[in-house]
């Protein structure tokens, strides 16, 4: 028999499940509902537009009594977050007498994905990325998209071989023989030349998806050389010797 915990969180999962909140997915992923894996997307015409935030969710017996803790996968450079801990400051999640049983599993999503998007800047926990979003927000875009996770186009979500020349090889290979066994097998003419056209097609998506990947490596690298560009002026010399751990 399932305990209370458990009984509200089940309910809290389809809530989330009907509502379908944009940026936001999350699933339990222990038996007991207790742990949960959580992705949220920065919200739209902000700075973190386009980036992805993973977090875990560790609700307790106690819930709703008492709130859960909320941590970081990969500690975001968020005025709001601890750098040391992964902890986002939300001040129901942080102080046990100001939450409220009527939160739910949906109010603590959505509170981290508007606290992700527009930061408290009045005593952040965070002060370097705090002080650089005010005195220079191009330098935190870098800095924000050199150690966070982008959004993955849907077209070109498909993992690529470790290998791609030996695939290309092997993939011509194997073309060649079935046009051999396709004139073997008396095919006509038109059969062979749909097949070809179909194995190009086939060919083009997978160099379309090599060109992204290429593309993305290329950006990473340009951002990572005018991060150390924009930290070389003296007054971020200190924050340059933190990042590299120097």
């Amino acid at each position: 028999m399932h305990g209370r915990a458990y009984l509200l969180l089940h309910r809290d999962f389809c809530d989330l499940k009907e509502n379908n909140y944009k940026g936001i997915t999350a699933r339990p992923v222990s038996e007991d509902m207790m742990e949960w894996e959580v992705e949220i997307e920065g919200l739209q015409n902000s700075v973190w537009q386009g980036l992805v935030f993973q977090l875990t969710i560790h609700f307790t017996s106690e819930y709703n009594y008492a709130p859960p803790v909320v941590k970081f996968i990969t500690i975001p450079f968020h005025p709001n977050v601890d750098p040391h801990t992964g902890q986002p400051c939300i001040d129901f999640l942080d102080n046990p007498e100001k939450w409220n049983t009527n939160y739910t599993l949906s109010s603590i999503l959505l509170a981290l994905q508007v606290m992700l998007s527009n930061p408290v800047l009045e005593n952040p926990v965070n002060l370097e990325a705090a002080r650089i979003l005010v005195k220079d927000e191009s330098l935190y875009r870098t800095i924000l998209r050199l150690f966070n996770r982008p959004l993955q186009m849907k077209d070109d979500s498909q993992e690529l071989p470790k290998d791609p020349h030996k695939c290309v090889s092997a993939q011509s290979s194997k073309f060649h023989w079935t046009v051999l066994q396709m004139e073997e097998n008396g095919s006509t003419a038109s059969e062979r030349m749909e097949f070809k056209m179909k194995n190009l097609s086939l060919e083009a998506a997978w160099g379309k998806s090599m060109s992204f990947r290429v593309k993305q490596m290329l950006e990473k690298f340009l951002t990572t050389l005018n991060l150390f560009f924009y930290l070389l002026n003296g007054d971020n010399l200190t924050y340059l010797a933190k990042l590299f751990c120097i």
